[in-house]
């Protein structure tokens, strides 16, 4: 299998190699945080001499004995060496029994930099504070981006759009570029999204419904970038044979979030500038496990675009918001720091009925911040009263925003 390097994701590691927090690389099944932190490793042996790495893989069944959080400590404590930098680096730390109270104790003694991985549902952003009594730092990790999947596959004479046709079918879960059919590909994509439910989800929160799982999972990704709500999903999914209850799908809703399976989207009042607390929008974690579960028969373009823009954004930094305004949706209002662009995407846009729609939102919006119209053009940036439209395999190709945006 093809390793490339993930330099945005690594850059974050060496980052906080000064800090005191607890380093914690989070993300869906298989989307590379152990080759992570390998590739971190590569790096602190080549760029500190005197460096005591300690790396700790509970994957590997050399690493059963230390499965219990005493005689953890106590390895790790026994590979401790004076008067050099000692990093300890953890792979799937769930697997030991009361690891939390090794790490902690091991980050109050001062003595090691602490990068740790694990399986979403144990350890998940909403627990780190109560599992960790020292500051934690959470590296979020995202299957591979446009960008990665075009250098991954680097030694193809395919043109940009020909990669970008092919990225759409594939997605970026990486392990499954190996296998030689579209049919092998979706099957481990596929196992992979049903360990991640009955394994990772049944057993952290002991759910006995699978099937209603299932079928919230199925409407979820057949309905990406559709706006739902808990009560919404309860009516559709309620048959004639057992009644959904609301809050159930809402703890149902919580879970798959929590595990990096889907991200929620919340709505936004541009006018008003405040949050909506009415229905909301779920996007996966990587759109070829809509593929994989669901099939290719409706392959539905214009959503699944919106799924990639989606995660794209999230991928490099920003907070997302569905935007209202006048009782039209933008597509996204994205925020970072002091930055805030306006976003619609589309699928085809050639069609002056289909761009008048996409626009229309854009330029009811009176104040100045970027505002930009994504779509299959394959035609090179251009604008329309001050709105940027560009080519959704450019858009993707690049790492930062182009230039004026």
């Amino acid at each position: 299998m093809t390793y490339i390097e993930r330099p945005e994701y690594l850059e974050k590691l060496i980052n906080t190699i000064n800090t005191e927090d607890i380093k914690i690389i989070t993300g869906i099944r298989r989307s590379g945080k152990s080759c992570l932190l390998e590739m971190f490793i590569d790096y602190l042996r080549k760029n500190f001499s005197q460096a005591n790495i300690i790396h700790i893989n509970f994957n590997d069944i050399n690493t059963e004995p230390l499965c219990e959080y005493h005689e953890l400590n106590k390895y790790i404590l026994e590979h401790y060496q004076d008067n050099v930098e000692n990093f300890l680096l953890i792979d799937e730390i769930q697997l030991c029994s009361g690891f939390e109270k090794t790490i902690n104790s091991i980050h109050n003694s001062k003595k090691f930099h602490i990068y740790i991985t694990g399986s979403n549902a144990f350890l998940l952003s909403s627990d780190l504070a109560t599992l960790f009594t020292g500051r934690t730092f959470e590296i979020p990790i995202f299957p591979f981006s446009f960008a990665e999947y075009k250098t991954y596959f680097s030694n193809t004479k395919s043109d940009i759009e020909t990669l970008f046709d092919s990225y759409v079918k594939q997605g970026g879960m990486a392990g499954s570029y190996s296998y030689a059919t579209e049919q092998q590909k979706y099957k481990y994509i596929k196992e992979i999204f049903n360990t991640l439910i009955i394994r990772d989800i049944k057993q952290k929160y002991k759910i006995r419904n699978i099937t209603l799982l299932e079928k919230l999972t199925d409407f979820l990704m057949d309905n990406i970038s559709t706006e739902v709500s808990s009560q919404k999903l309860a009516n559709t999914l309620t048959s004639s044979q057992q009644k959904i209850n609301n809050k159930t799908i809402g703890s149902y809703l919580t879970y798959l979030c929590n595990a990096f399976a889907f991200y929620k989207v919340r709505r936004y009042d541009i006018r008003g500038k405040k949050y909506l607390a009415s229905q909301d929008k779920y996007y996966l974690a990587d759109h070829s496990f809509r593929y994989a579960i669901l099939g290719t028969k409706n392959m539905d373009f214009g959503r699944v675009y919106e799924n990639i823009v989606a995660i794209e954004l999230l991928r490099r930094g920003y907070e997302i918001y569905t935007g209202v305004l006048y009782k039209k949706e933008i597509d996204f209002v994205a925020i970072k720091q002091n930055q805030k662009l306006y976003i619609q995407v589309s699928d085809d846009i050639s069609s002056t009925e289909t761009f008048n729609r996409e626009v229309s939102p854009l330029l009811n919006i009176k104040d100045a911040y970027p505002k930009i119209l994504i779509a299959r053009t394959k035609h090179e940036i251009y604008s329309y009263e001050g709105i940027k439209i560009i080519n959704i395999a450019d858009f993707l190709k690049n790492e930062k925003m182009p230039r004026g945006f």
